[in-house]
């Protein structure tokens, strides 16, 4: 699956050729402050608001006020100061009348009636069906035969909820797990990264290089990179440290931005995946899986995965503030068939990036509101005509848009769903744990959002880069972005009373760490890899029909991986490689235990430019056509087609060996970059 698709700025200038007025002189704001100022006077003598008063704003925290007792907060005095960035951005939502009654629109979730939660997360994980019926079909035996002990846990604690809920409420009978899962023994998954066959019970034998390495205290973490590893369910390594007596080192990490943990992900046999690498019919699977190893992880360190059910949306299908992303990204798509991120977002970004990167305080410094409120009104009249142009767009009422745009979704861009989990984030008092937990999260989204935030995420990584000009350093950005992200539309999540300071605090640090760690965030783990894998092999398998039980039924496929693991093929000497176009002969390449992916898109580089060369003094037109597609090598991959995976674009540091033993009924095909 391609990255999501960005216009040029030229296409996006494309669709403005008329400019507009110069912009007005600002409105003086001194009469704004002045009333906030007023405001913070009165809600001092009172007791503070619960964040369920959606009419009312949390109490802004005294500068150097410390958290509440319990809150997992790693804020520095400094920081603490600069939370005044948060309580800023807060008040002027509120002052421009956007905070508004909760009218049940689907932005403000509501607490789930008993045994739905459980519902829910079944029908999200696709195992709804576990509960009634008399068999399971392939889709649920392949499923459940990817899971690792922990996540086969997980899966059955909300199936022990659900039924003593329905119990409880007098519905029908439900299945027992028991009869699900029976003396159900999971572990024995493969690893992605080429240890075939390993026991998750015996990831504590592995070298000092493993996940599980001997925590270090506070000076070593930040002082040099730490590994994070993919290969293991995270789940799995928590249990590990759990059972070693060893409790995560809760503070280790001082949240400055100077100081966060710097994590590195080492690569293995395979290579590292990107989620943009997997075609989309194997990205569909990652959620799911994502959200049972989420819930299991969750379960192993004792938290409480807090979700949401989204109300019903009361939402324009047409426009471009306050639009479904799904909506806007179909209307977008008339015009560019390609777009995975709305044409609004990228023409905002764009033009902050054109002209407001070094201004100082950018994204803090608000705009006029008089003019990004005409400006609202020509973009929902001109944008899609192409008669708009942001040649005189200020930076700072472009930067009020960007926010607007955000806040004003039908659904958070963080979803109603998984909004609280993300909050609860901050709570981990482990750091790389909590990088987890969020990895997951990122996953679980769906792809609409997921891909909104990869954009925003890459233009505030662009901001911080500029720190030097703008003034704007990544806690700063944090707590600009951390209402429009966390407090839909103005409103302020229910919580109980007396955790203002908390909820700012929280939702700050993950918009930091969002942004800090973005590139590993959009990774997909290798475990996750490993089990998309093992799934679409189960899905491939015949039917047995003669089956009484998914224990027999397991016990065969174990049995029959320990005959095929037996009885293995001899390894071919040489790898064939297809060519998507130019070439019509297959690319031979050695298959040693050395031989890279790399190694052979530099080969057949040198074969295209030597096929190219002879084909110089030839007059045939065609032979014309691939040195116009030809660019540099780095627009070729390898790709890994068929057997067990519908399409991997594959790591350049990948051993074609490890692959071809991963999937050996696959096929290597080397093509030109879309994009």
């Amino acid at each position: 699956m391609a990255e999501p698709a960005l216009l040029p700025a030229a296409q996006m200038e494309r669709l403005a050729p008329v400019s507009l007025a110069t912009p007005c002189p600002r409105i003086p704001r001194a009469h704004i402050a002045r009333r906030c100022a007023r405001r913070r006077m009165d809600l001092g003598s009172s007791p503070g608001p619960s964040l369920g008063q959606t009419n009312q704003l949390p109490q802004k925290s005294p500068p150097r006020a410390r958290p509440a007792p319990g809150a997992h907060s790693r804020l520095s005095p400094a920081e603490g100061l600069s939370m005044d960035g948060f309580w800023t951005e807060v008040e002027r939502i509120q002052q421009r009348d956007e905070l508004r009654e909760d009218t049940g629109d689907g932005g403000e979730g509501r607490p789930p009636e008993e045994g739905e939660t459980e519902t829910q997360w079944l029908q999200d994980t696709g195992l709804l069906d576990l509960l009634g019926g008399l068999g399971l079909d392939s889709h649920h035996r392949g499923l459940l035969s990817t899971l690792t002990r922990t996540q086969v846990a997980a899966v059955r604690r909300r199936l022990d909820i659900y039924t003593r809920s329905a119990r409880r409420r007098h519905k029908a009978p439900v299945r027992d797990v028991r009869e699900i899962f029976g003396a159900f023994n999971s572990g024995e998954i493969s690893s992605e990264n080429g240890d075939s066959g390993i026991q998750w019970s015996q990831l504590s034998s592995r070298t000092p290089e493993s996940p599980l390495a001997e925590p270090e205290g506070p000076q070593a973490q930040t002082g040099r990179e730490e590994a994070f590893h993919m290969d293991a369910a995270y789940s799995e390594q928590a249990t590990l440290l759990l059972q070693r007596g060893r409790q995560p080192p809760g503070g280790a990490c001082a949240w400055s931005e100077g100081s966060l943990p710097k994590f590195r992900v080492p690569k293995g046999r395979l290579g590292l995946t990107r989620i943009g690498d997997l075609s989309s019919q194997d990205m569909r699977k990652i959620p799911a899986l994502a959200l049972i190893e989420l819930t299991a992880l969750c379960d192993v360190l004792g938290l409480d995965l807090k979700r949401s059910k989204a109300g019903k949306q009361k939402a324009t299908e047409t426009g471009l503030f306050g639009v479904p992303l799904e909506a806007l990204l179909e209307a977008d798509r008339r015009a560019c068939p390609s777009t995975q991120v709305p044409l609004l977002l990228q023409a905002l970004l764009s033009c902050l990036e054109k002209r407001g990167m070094d201004a100082e305080g950018l994204l803090r410094v608000p705009g006029s509101q008089a003019r990004v409120k005409g400006l609202e009104q020509k973009l929902e009249r001109d944008f899609y005509t192409g008669l708009f142009s942001w040649d005189e767009v200020h930076h700072n009422d472009a930067s009020d848009l960007l926010k607007r745009f955000i806040r004003e979704l039908p659904a958070p861009l963080l979803t109603t769903e998984y909004l609280p989990a993300f909050a609860v984030v901050p709570t981990i008092p482990d750091p790389r744990q909590r990088l987890q937990a969020l990895h997951l999260l990122v996953l679980v989204l769906p792809e609409p959002n997921r891909n909104t935030l990869k954009a925003l995420l890459e233009f505030l990584r662009k901001v911080v880069a500029r720190e030097q000009s703008n003034k704007m350093t990544l806690w700063n950005v944090s707590t600009v972005m951390a209402p429009n992200l966390f407090l839909h539309r103005g409103q302020p999540p229910k919580l109980p009373q007396g955790r203002e300071k908390q909820l700012a605090a929280g939702a700050a640090e993950v918009v930091q760490m969002l942004v800090h760690y973005q590139d590993l965030l959009w990774m997909v783990s290798s475990f996750l890899v490993a089990q998309v894998r093992k799934l679409n092999d189960s899905s491939s398998r015949r039917p047995q029909l003669c089956d009484g039980g998914l224990k027999t039924w397991l016990r065969r496929i174990h049995a029959d991986k320990d005959k095929a693991e037996g009885g293995r093929e001899a390894t071919p000497k040489v790898a064939k490689i297809q060519v998507a176009w130019l070439i019509k002969d297959t690319l031979e390449v050695p298959l040693t235990p050395s031989t890279k992916v790399a190694h052979v898109l530099r080969q057949f580089t040198r074969h295209l430019r030597s096929s190219l060369q002879a084909q110089e003094g030839s007059e045939d037109k065609e032979s014309l056509l691939p040195r116009s597609r030809l660019r540099k090598s780095a627009d070729f991959f390898l790709y890994e087609v068929g057997g067990n995976i519908s399409e991997h674009r594959l790591d350049p540091d990948a051993y074609l060996l490890d692959l071809y033993r991963a999937n050996p009924h696959g096929e290597w095909v080397i093509k030109q970059s879309p994009t």
